[in-house]
Order: C-alpha cells, then structure tokens, then sequence
C-alpha cells in the first residue's frame, strides 16, 4: 500500500477541534510564493496547479527508466499554505503554497520532476518553485470544519488557549499563520472542508 502521511502521522494531520501544542519537525517542501487573494488571483491558482502537477510527477518518477534512490510509493500530501496580511483585504495577502515531499526528494528528483511537468504543461513557469527543508517548531493547532470565511472563530479560540498555556504568538516574516487543507478545496463542498489551523508559538 503507498504509504500515506496523513494516516502515519497523525498529530500532524489530525489534530481535535479543541486545540494543542505539537513540535513540528523538519519536511521538505516544494514550495511555491505569491501576492493576492487566492479565491480571484491567478497566480495562486497556477501555483497550486504547479505543485500538485510536481508533486504527481515525483510519484510517478518509479517509473522514467530510473527510480530515484530510496524511492517508496507514497499518497501525495496535502496542500498546504502559509499567510500574512488582513482577512479584510484579501487582495493584500502574501502568501505561500506548499506541499510535503518524501524524504528520497533531493534536488536532481526535483529536476526531473520539472523536466517531466514542463514537457505536459509547457505554459507552466515552473521557475517559481523551489524545494526546500523546512522547520516550523514549537506551535498551536486545531482542526477546523467548514469554511474558511468561518475560520476567524475558531482561531480566536487557538489564541486563546496558546495565552492561557503559558505560551505567546510568535508571528513573523518566517513563521506565519498556517493552514493544511485536508480536503481538496476545489472539489470540497465548503462545509465539508476540513482544515487544520496551526500558530507558531513561544513560552512567555
């Protein structure tokens, strides 16, 4: 069976609806960065066909005449996001989109990678993406359910909890609001969504 990170490791993926602490170890990413609000930008919506066309391409490298070394088959991660600015005016979000690699993911699989998505999708500028290790550390999570223009409630109630645990929000240009999408979004109904929330956290 491929191996599926969101079954393997649950504190990641499946958190509770009353919130937590998780150390959050080092992934590797291909990540993907932008400006403006996702549900009109294009760019956002060229970035996630970026990674998930990338991420589909690193699972099907078994099969390009040379598997890559320490290649296991694997359920493809989900997408993630990481954001900045005012809810109010979405059109200022910086944002970035990502999704979790296998550990057997160096730079030459991601070269290929490119090479085997720019050969189906030539209109794709893939010069965007980057791989990268990523560490978040200590933070707060909790799951969401339903839809993201409902989310404010239950991040207040995150914030909450990470300021009666002793600990304080630890918001920069490094560590920022975090969201994993459980469900694809552009095939979820909204209030099936699911969706954990995680804040970057420090002791007080």
């Amino acid at each position: 069976m491929p191996f599926d990170y969101k079954k393997e490791y649950k504190t990641l993926y499946s958190p509770k609806t009353a919130p937590s602490i998780i150390d959050v170890p080092s992934m590797t990413f291909i990540m993907i960065d932008g400006e403006g609000d996702p549900n009109t930008s294009e760019s956002y919506q060229n970035a996630v066909e970026i990674l998930y066309g990338l991420s589909y391409a690193v699972k099907m490298s078994k099969n390009g005449g040379k598997q890559p070394e320490g290649y296991f088959d694997f359920v493809v991660p989900p997408l993630e996001g990481m954001w900045q600015g005012n809810a109010a005016d979405k059109s200022g979000f910086r944002w970035t989109s990502m999704i979790r690699q296998p550990d057997f993911v160096t730079a030459s699989v991601f070269e290929y990678a490119k090479e085997t998505l720019t050969k189906k999708k030539p209109h794709l500028d893939l010069s965007r993406a980057r791989l990268e290790l990523f560490t978040e550390g200590l933070c707060a999570q909790i799951m969401h359910l339903g839809s993201f223009d409902d989310e404010p409630a239950t991040i207040a109630t995150l914030d909450k909890f990470i300021t009666a645990s002793a600990h304080r929000l630890d918001l920069s240009e490094t560590r920022r609001h975090h969201e994993v999408y459980l469900a694809d979004p552009r095939k979820t109904a909204p209030e099936k969504l699911k969706t954990v929330l995680r804040h970057p956290i420090a002791a007080v």
